[in-house]
C-alpha cells in the first residue's frame, strides 16, 4: 500500500509562456538579489525568479521579488506630463517639451526673485546611481542650489552620521559573508525576517551550521526576538545607555582588546571616564534590562571571537540616532571586531540605492564621498566638470527635514521631490499639507500619477519605472549591481537620467558641465573620480558587473574583485588615520507617555508592504494580507479599553488622530503600541518626529498616544472605506 506524498497530486507552478529571462537586480530593499523577469511571446512581463549563481541571494527571493514583474502593469501609473496653474485646478495634459521648459522657467523665476537656494531638490534611494550622479551634477553644478537632499534623511543618514563621526567616512565595514564566521551576533532595532528576508535567510543558514548565539535588542516580541537565545526588551529611546553600560562592564573587568586600543584609536580616556558613570545597576533603572543580563551580554560579545553587531530603523530613527551608531561602534572598536571576517557594525539599508544616494549624489557633500567643506575637494570635482569651483557651495545646505519647515517661514519656495512622498513619509501630515500647499511651484517626478504628494504639484512628470531603464544599485554590503533594461518604459514616461540630461540642457547657464548620454558613459565618469578612493570603482564595468553578479567596492582597476571588508588594515579615514572613540552622554530629549497618552506608539515594516504601498499597495497578492491600518495592542490593555479582536479604534496624539484595526498580540508590552509605518492614513497623522542633532533624521519610533474604543463599529468601518478610496 502506498502512503504519504506518492498518493498526492505533485506540485505543478503554471507554465506562464515564458520565451526569455532578462537579467536585472530587484528594485525593493537594499539586500540586492539578482532576478530575472520573464518574457512571453508579447515581450510581457509575466514570471520572476531569483538567480541561482548570485552570492547575495543565490536564487532566493521574498514576496516582492517574486511578484515585482506585476509592477510594469500597475495601475496609478503615470502616462505623460502634466500641468496646471494652481493646486485648484484641474491637471492637464502636456508634452515633454512644454513640461520640462515651464519647469525650467519656474525654477529661473523663483533663483531669480529670491535666491538661488530658494529652489530646493529632494531625490529618493530608488533611482539608478548614474542618475544620482547627473542630477548631483545638475543640482551642484548647473541649478545651483544648496538646500539638496534625498529621503534617505528618513531611514539612513543616522548609520551615515555614525559612520563618518567614528570612522572618517560613510560606509558599511562588513558583508552578509560575516554570518558565516561570526561567535556572536547582536541586533538592536532590526527585525530581518520581515524587513530583509533574504539577509535573514543567509543569518538563518549560517546560524544553523554554527550555532552562535543571537541576542536581539527591541522593545517589541519581533519574529526575529522569537528565535533569539536572548531577547532584551529594553525600553524605548534608551539603546545609548544600554551600550554605554555594555561598554563600561568590558572596560570594568578587563575584556577590551587594549592593543587595538592603542593602536588604532584616538580618545580612549575621555571615553572611559564618560562610561564609567553608567554602572549596570544605574542603567537597568533606564533601560528596563536587569544588571545581571547586561553583563552576561558585555561578556559573552567581549569574550567572542568575533562579534557582529547590525541594526535598522530601532537605531536610526531616534532623537540621538547617531549617538547610537557611535556607541555600537565604540563596542566595535574597544573589542577589535572591525576589519575581520565576522567582526563588523553593520548598518542594513533599507531603499535599494540608498547607498548609491551616499555615494554619488552630491546632496551630503561631492561624488565619491568628498566633502564640500573640504577646498580639495571642491577644485577637483569643479576641474572635472569644468565649472568654476566659487560656484559650489562651501558647506552642506538644508537636510529634507529642514528643507519643509523651511518652506514654512518662507525662505524655499520651489520644491522638485524626485520619487518620494513626503505626504505618506513625514511625520505630522497634517503640517506636511499645510507646508505643501504654501509653495509657489511644486514639481513631483515620480512613476506613479496617484502618490498623495501629487495633489499638491504643479507639474507632474511620469518617470520610468525600476527595470524599464539602466543603471546599477548598491546595495547593503557596497555591492555594486547592475540593473538591465527589461521592458520599454510605460506610456510616455521617461528614465530619470534623460529627464535630468534635458533640464541640464534647457537651463540658462553658460558654463553648464557635460553631461553624457548614457547611463554606461556616466558611470564611466564615476570610475575616473572613484580612481584610488575609498570606494574606488575603476575595476567596474556594466558587462563584468553582470556576469559576477555585482561587485563590492573598493574594486580598484585590476583587482580581480572587489573587497569584502573595510578597515582591515586598521587604518580609518580620519587625517591620522584612527578611528574615534567618542563618549556619548544619555539627553532623554523625546516625548514619554504621560496621563493624557499613557502609551508608546512604535512603528515599522511588515513584510509584503515597501514604503509608503505606491507600489505594493497595487499587487493583490501582496495586499491582501494588510490592506488596511492596524496595531497591534496587547490583550489586556484592549480589555481594559473595551476593545475587541478585529474591531475598530482610534489612535490618538497632540498632533492628530488615525483609526485603526486593533490586533491582540502578546508580542508588545501592555504600554505599546505598534503600528505598521506604511499607510497614508495612519501612523504619520500621530507620530512625532523630533530631529537628531547630528544627523537631522526624524524619530519615528517613540513618541506618545492614547487608543480610545470606537462606539459605532459600523460608521467606522464606511470612514476607513472613503479614506482609502480618497
Amino acid at each position: 500500500m502506498l502512503f504519504g506524498r506518492k498518493k498526492k497530486n505533485p506540485i505543478r507552478l503554471p507554465d506562464k509562456g515564458v520565451v526569455e529571462w532578462r537579467y536585472t537586480t530587484c528594485g525593493y530593499c537594499s539586500t540586492g538579489c539578482s532576478i530575472e523577469v520573464g518574457l512571453d511571446r508579447q515581450g510581457r512581463p509575466v514570471a520572476a525568479r531569483g538567480v541561482a549563481d548570485a552570492d547575495v541571494n543565490r536564487g532566493k527571493l521574498c514576496i516582492k521579488g517574486i511578484l515585482e514583474y506585476e509592477l510594469f502593469r500597475t495601475p496609478g501609473r503615470g502616462r505623460v506630463p502634466l500641468l496646471r496653474g494652481s493646486i485648484q485646478a484641474p491637471f492637464r495634459e502636456a508634452g515633454w517639451d512644454e513640461a520640462l521648459d515651464h519647469m525650467v522657467a519656474e525654477m529661473v523665476r523663483i533663483q531669480e526673485t529670491h535666491g538661488r537656494d530658494a529652489f530646493a531638490i529632494v531625490s529618493t534611494g530608488q533611482i539608478m546611481t548614474e542618475e544620482f550622479y547627473t542630477l548631483g551634477k545638475l543640482a551642484r553644478g548647473v541649478i545651483g542650489t544648496n538646500n539638496y537632499d534625498g529621503n534617505t534623511t528618513l531611514c539612513m543618514a543616522s548609520a551615515v552620521s555614525g559612520y563618518k563621526r567614528s570612522f572618517g567616512s560613510d560606509g558599511p565595514p562588513g558583508c552578509y559573508e560575516d554570518f558565516e564566521h561570526t561567535d556572536c551576533l547582536l541586533a538592536i532595532g532590526s527585525n530581518l525576517p520581515e524587513q530583509h528576508p533574504v539577509i535573514y535567510w543567509r543569518m538563518r543558514e549560517a546560524r544553523e551550521r554554527r550555532g552562535f548565539p543571537l541576542i536581539v535588542v527591541d522593545p517589541r516580541v519581533t519574529m526575529l526576538a522569537q528565535q533569539a537565545d536572548m531577547h532584551l526588551a529594553l525600553n524605548p529611546g534608551t539603546d545609548v545607555v544600554l551600550l554605554n553600560a555594555l561598554a563600561h562592564v568590558i572596560l570594568d573587568e578587563g575584556l577590551q582588546d587594549q592593543a587595538y586600543i592603542d593602536a588604532h584609536t584616538q580618545g580612549f580616556e575621555a571615553f572611559q571616564a564618560l562610561v564609567q558613570q553608567y554602572d549596570p545597576r544605574s542603567a537597568a533603572a533606564v533601560c528596563g534590562i536587569d544588571e545581571d543580563r547586561i553583563r552576561h551580554l558585555a561578556r559573552l560579545f567581549a569574550r567572542a571571537p568575533a562579534a557582529m553587531t547590525i541594526w535598522t530603523m530601532g537605531i536610526n530613527q531616534s532623537t540621538h540616532g547617531s549617538d547610537g551608531v557611535v556607541a555600537i561602534n565604540n563596542l566595535h572598536l574597544i573589542t577589535g571586531n572591525i576589519g575581520r571576517p565576522g567582526a563588523a557594525p553593520l548598518s542594513i539599508t533599507g531603499q535599494s540605492n540608498a547607498m548609491g544616494t551616499r555615494e554619488w549624489s552630491s546632496a551630503s557633500g561631492l561624488p565619491g564621498y568628498r566633502y564640500l567643506e573640504n577646498p580639495d575637494d571642491r577644485r577637483e570635482v569643479a576641474r572635472f566638470w569644468g565649472i568654476d569651483e566659487d560656484f559650489l557651495p562651501q558647506h552642506r545646505g538644508l537636510f529634507m527635514t529642514d528643507i519643509l519647515p523651511a518652506i514654512e517661514t518662507g525662505q524655499i519656495k520651489g520644491l522638485w521631490l524626485v520619487a518620494t512622498n513626503p505626504m505618506t513619509s513625514m511625520a505630522d501630515t497634517a503640517r506636511i499639507r499645510r507646508t505643501l500647499q504654501r509653495l509657489e511651484f511644486l514639481v513631483v517626478q515620480d512613476a506613479y500619477a496617484d502618490v498623495e504628494t501629487n495633489e499638491y504639484s504643479h507639474v507632474y512628470l511620469p518617470a520610468a519605472l525600476w527595470a524599464e531603464k539602466q543603471g546599477c544599485f548598491t546595495n547593503t554590503e557596497r555591492r555594486v549591481n547592475l540593473v538591465r533594461n527589461v521592458v520599454a518604459p510605460y506610456g510616455d514616461s521617461r528614465p530619470d537620467f534623460w529627464i535630468f540630461n534635458e533640464i541640464a540642457r534647457r537651463f540658462p547657464r553658460t558654463d553648464k558641465p557635460h553631461f553624457p548620454e548614457t547611463t554606461e558613459q556616466a558611470f564611466e565618469e564615476m570610475k575616473q573620480l572613484s580612481r584610488g578612493r575609498m570606494l574606488d570603482i575603476s575595476g567596474m564595468d556594466y558587462d563584468r558587473l553582470e556576469v559576477e553578479r555585482g561587485l563590492q567596492w573598493p574594486c580598484p582597476d585590476g583587482q580581480a574583485r572587489g573587497a569584502r571588508r573595510l578597515y582591515t588594515d586598521g587604518r580609518f579615514q580620519h587625517r591620522d588615520g584612527r578611528a574615534r572613540l567618542i563618549p556619548l552622554p544619555f539627553v532623554d530629549n523625546n516625548e514619554r507617555p504621560d496621563d493624557d497618552y499613557p502609551m508608546w506608539l512604535n512603528s515599522g515594516r511588515v513584510v509584503e508592504h515597501f514604503h509608503t504601498r505606491t507600489r505594493t499597495g497595487k499587487i493583490g497578492n501582496q495586499n491582501k494580507f494588510s490592506p488596511v491600518p492596524y496595531m497591534e495592542i496587547n490583550p489586556d490593555a484592549a480589555a481594559a479599553l473595551g476593545i475587541g479582536h478585529g474591531e475598530y479604534a482610534r489612535l490618538v496624539s497632540r498632533r492628530g488622530d488615525a483609526l485603526v484595526l486593533a490586533q491582540l498580540t502578546q508580542r508588545v508590552p501592555r504600554n505599546m503600541v505598534f503600528v505598521p509605518f506604511h499607510y497614508h492614513e495612519c501612523v504619520n497623522r500621530v507620530s512625532l518626529g523630533l530631529l537628531d542633532p547630528h544627523s537631522r533624521q526624524p524619530a519615528y519610533k517613540q513618541c506618545a498616544v492614547r487608543v480610545e474604543k470606537v462606539q459605532d463599529q459600523e460608521a467606522a468601518a464606511r470612514l476607513d472605506l472613503a479614506a482609502r478610496a480618497y
